[in-house]
């Protein structure tokens, strides 16, 4: 029975609340990035995550720990191993990985590279982890001179490719990508392989909106699957598309940051009849967590909050908001890496209890499993359904 019309579900990319207990396991021991940010500034300013109960879930300075919240709140641990964008997601949409997927923190070997090569007909550079921005600095004159792409990875599950719009065309570089694609399977089946164009000239080099990922199609049936094997719709925004390789999407809007992900996001759920809007919001991550700016994070965090009441509004009286994460970026701890971290959870709608707790889920599956039991759905495999504890009257 279905007992929720539509969900809007935002993930703040790598908004992360505290470190797992096997955190030390990845050299993660010590990160909370919602946390550590507010130290380094001597407190948050987020009143309507606040009045939700953000600050409930862990002591987060600046953030009122004794309100009473408008909702639901808790935190979600991951129960598959890694801390990667691909791996988040589909947790939260009801897979769990055994495996990680592979890194190459010593660059891609040559049973990789050679054949990359020999299926683009032209040598490459790098062939290393890297910062995008700096690795582009570092070998762009080089790229230009000669046309080879530059190749590169990180502690993530990727095979990125960077190329100059002016020497290596879009449509060009794409291509490049869908045959790394076809190579990196089996072993070598990388979560991503990210195409990342730039424009200007060496010194001003900047990375453009361009961008497109080439993702692996999930290992197993997703809510989102099961949402449209149910006749209900689901629009993702922002890269949700890119991350389930299109599959389970009936509409999607492809953002460049957050402010643009949330207009598109409100644009969406108010032509949403029935189902799920999944957001994600990624300059948190992508732009200030990878590169240590603990202000922009804070800016970002703030400039989300703003947009909340608007969120709110548009919520009608069967909808639900769940507000959550995919992973942690501590940008106060040493590298430039995810942080294996909790993700927060708020839930919101006027169906939904005020003030409960939910303690700790054992994992980001049982979201899954919560928003296909509220739309009526099948269910998927992995996940403990919270439905009946967080609706009034149940």
């Amino acid at each position: 029975m279905r007992k929720i019309k539509k969900v809007f579900l935002i993930v703040l990319d790598s908004v992360g609340i505290g470190a797992l207990p096997d955190a030390h396991e990845y050299g993660d021991a010590g990160a909370n990035t919602l946390v550590n940010i507010g130290k380094s500034l001597g407190g948050l300013e987020l009143p309507e995550l606040e009045k939700l109960g953000l600050g409930k879930i862990e002591g987060i300075p600046g953030i009122d720990s004794d309100l009473a919240a408008r909702g639901v709140y808790g935190k979600m641990a991951e129960a598959s191993p890694g801390k990667d964008t691909t791996t988040g997601h589909w947790e939260l949409a009801g897979i769990i990985l055994e495996r990680p997927f592979p890194t190459y923190p010593e660059g891609f070997p040559p049973e990789v590279i050679d054949e990359f090569k020999r299926a683009i007909g032209r040598d490459i550079l790098g062939n290393k982890p890297a910062s995008g921005t700096v690795i582009i600095e570092e070998l762009g004159g080089e790229h230009m001179a000669t046309g080879k792409p530059i190749v590169y990875t990180s502690a993530d599950s990727v095979f990125q490719i960077a190329a100059h719009e002016e020497v290596i065309p879009l449509k060009e570089l794409y291509e490049m990508c869908r045959k790394a694609r076809e190579i990196l399977q089996g072993e070598h089946a990388v979560g991503r392989v990210i195409a990342r164009p730039f424009i200007g000239s060496p010194g001003k080099f900047t990375r453009t909106a361009n961008r497109e990922d080439f993702s692996l199609e999930p290992a197993g049936i997703t809510m989102l699957d099961r949402i449209l094997e149910g006749g209900l719709s689901v629009f993702g925004i922002g890269k949700i598309s890119d991350i389930f390789a299109g599959r389970g999407i009936s509409k999607s809007w492809h953002t460049v940051d957050n402010m643009e992900t949330v207009d598109a996001a409100l644009e969406a759920f108010a032509r949403l009849e029935e189902g799920l809007l999944f957001a994600n919001l990624v300059e948190f991550d992508m732009v200030h967590g990878h590169r240590r700016n603990v202000e922009g994070y804070a800016g970002a965090l703030a400039d989300f909050d703003r947009r909340l009441p608007e969120v709110l509004e548009s919520l009608g009286s069967d909808d639900l908001l769940v507000i959550t994460a995919d992973h942690g970026c501590d940008p106060t701890f040493r590298g430039t890496d995810h942080t294996r971290e909790y993700v927060p959870l708020l839930i919101y709608g006027e169906k939904v209890k005020e003030d409960h707790n939910l303690g700790v889920r054992d994992s980001f599956a049982d979201l899954a499993a919560t928003i296909t039991e509220l739309l009526g759905m099948e269910g998927v495999q992995f996940g403990r359904s919270f439905a009946g504890e967080i609706l009034k009257g149940v």
